[in-house]
């Protein structure tokens, strides 16, 4: 199977890691690879990620990072990666359950939780917090994170019991 990347909406990233992804002028959400030994299934992923999904057409607007040095990177090291004037509101990490577990759920991290009043504003509770989303569902969720349409809880709380977002009822 090849990977269909839409130019329109997607593109990959590859180089060694320094501050350039995350001071992008780009809208597009962050898809970083962290699990190299999947090849076949990086590349299923990515066409999942990218296909449309609705009858609108409605499609993930992501840059996908295959960079070798973000290898084994979990939620908690990305939050120290992650500069402190970065844009970015939230990443999708693709790891060894994305790749391994039948339904490919991808890891959403909260990188950006805004609180009235709070001193170190963008590091509220929800800040590093995490939840899992299959492929055919990431446009709702980048779609609407990115445009601030719903809130990461709206999201978070409508996981099923294995923490994986499907979709809403």
């Amino acid at each position: 199977m090849s990977t269909r990347l839409n130019p329109r909406t997607s593109r990959h990233v590859v180089g060694p890691v320094n501050d350039t992804i995350w001071r992008r002028s780009s809208e597009a959400s962050l898809v970083i690879r962290t699990d190299f030994s999947h090849e076949e299934e990086w590349t299923r992923i990515q066409a999942a990620i990218t296909e449309p999904q609705t009858e609108d057409e409605f499609e993930a607007y992501v840059e996908f990072v295959d960079d070798k040095a973000y290898e084994g990177v979990t939620a908690a090291r990305l939050l120290e990666l992650v500069p402190a004037d970065s844009h970015e509101r939230f990443v999708f990490l693709v790891d060894t359950e994305a790749l391994t577990h039948p339904d490919r759920p991808i890891l959403v991290v909260n990188l950006y939780d805004w609180v009235e009043g709070l001193e170190d504003q963008g590091k509220g509770p929800h800040y590093g917090a995490t939840f899992r989303v299959v492929p055919e569902e990431m446009w709702s969720v980048q779609n609407n994170l990115s445009l601030a349409n719903m809130d990461w809880e709206e999201f978070a709380d409508n996981v099923d019991e294995d923490g994986i977002f499907r979709g809403f009822e």
